[in-house]
């Protein structure tokens, strides 16, 4: 990648500053796109808005900002859009900073913002070059996700109209299922996780292979199959719900008749156990009928060694005879049988034998 070091002022990066909502915003006289439709919306709060201008003001250097420019001499901002929108939206009268608007300033103070100094640096480079400046490049600020810096690689009229339905505050995804997801739209949150769901994980590829179609229909009908299918698997909402991984495990069951009360009365029953430590594993558990989802309480140091000292350090499975540290312990009723994690249904088993009894 060629990298460039140019010195521009806010007057001419503001020079035709025009902010066109969905289609972005573009400054430099028409020649720089300052929020490509893969960057997320402005998303400075008003203190950090006010500290840009205040900084402009005081003469103090604002942070190195980094454009790409496109093979027609036109730009795209890579790092710096926060900064540059604020400072673009204060000279052209979008908002005052402590009761002065910019057109109530004096010509020497209009001038001393307009004349104030930006250091950029331009960069040239291919798509692929683009993401790993991205990744390695200190960026200031409002730091970008992983999927923002997707975005900016396989940008086109799929990611558009998928940022449309995945992106945006209230947008169809949020409304329909957002009480599954976590994290926020805007960051590209809840666009990530559909294509990590739809893709098996790997993302990029299936980005890649849709970049150019004309919409994002497949992924949003997907998206909306797994929230109806776990709506009609869960006929009780509960907050663990929040964040799974549902589109894995719509993939794998959802041509599976399930009996939903008996579903239901089976959480309902992992919920109250003690012995659960993690309720969120729950829903997978129930799918799959594996205990790794649960971290099952594990006995304590004290029930361990009763149950050591109690046995004399005899393995009961293999007869060897054996230090603590030597041996683990195990339930003598399995817990999916009913066992609970207390000190009569604690024994030590040898490592081997332990190991050997987990793996049937």
């Amino acid at each position: 990648m060629n990298i460039e070091l140019h010195e521009l002022t806010v007057r001419e990066i503001a020079e035709n500053y025009i902010d066109n909502a969905e289609d972005g915003v573009i400054g430099y006289d028409g020649r720089l796109n300052i929020r490509p439709k893969y960057q997320r919306e402005f998303v400075y709060d008003d203190k950090k808005r006010n500290a840009v201008i205040e900084t402009i003001i005081k003469g103090f250097p604002l942070n190195v900002m980094y454009w790409v420019k496109n093979d027609d001499g036109t730009f795209e901002v890579l790092d710096g859009q926060q900064r540059t929108i604020s400072f673009c939206q204060y000279v052209t009268g979008a908002f005052s900073l402590n009761d002065r608007a910019f057109h109530n300033l004096t010509g020497t103070e209009q001038r001393q913002i307009l004349d104030y100094k930006v250091m950029v640096y331009f960069c040239e480079g291919n798509d692929r070059e683009k993401l790993d400046w991205f990744r390695i490049i200190n960026i200031a600020g409002e730091k970008l996700t992983e999927q923002e810096l997707r975005n900016a690689v396989y940008a086109g009229p799929w990611l558009a109209d998928a940022k449309l339905r995945f992106s945006k505050r209230n947008c169809a995804a949020y409304l329909r299922g957002n009480k599954y997801l976590n994290g926020e739209p805007i960051r590209q949150d809840y666009l990530e996780t559909a294509l990590g769901w739809i893709s098996g994980g790997h993302i990029e590829a299936y980005m890649a292979e849709n970049q150019h179609k004309p919409s994002a229909n497949e992924l949003y009908s997907y998206f909306l199959r797994v929230i109806d299918w776990v709506e009609m698997t869960f006929v009780k909402y509960r907050r663990e719900m929040k964040g799974q991984e549902w589109g894995p495990l719509y993939d794998r069951y959802k041509d599976r008749v399930v009996d939903t009360a008996a579903l239901e009365e089976r959480i309902a029953e992992l919920m109250a156990d003690d012995d659960v430590t993690s309720k969120k594993g729950i829903y997978p558990y129930v799918l799959t009928g594996q205990e790794k989802y649960l971290s099952v309480r594990a006995f304590d140091n004290r029930m361990k060694r009763t149950a050591y000292e109690k046995q004399k350090g005899v393995c009961p499975k293999c007869g060897g005879t054996f230090e603590l540290e030597q041996m683990e312990a195990d339930h003598i009723t399995p817990w999916s049988q009913g066992g609970k994690t207390l000190a009569e249904n604690c024994q030590m088993l040898c490592r081997d034998c332990n190991r050997r009894k987990s793996d049937r």
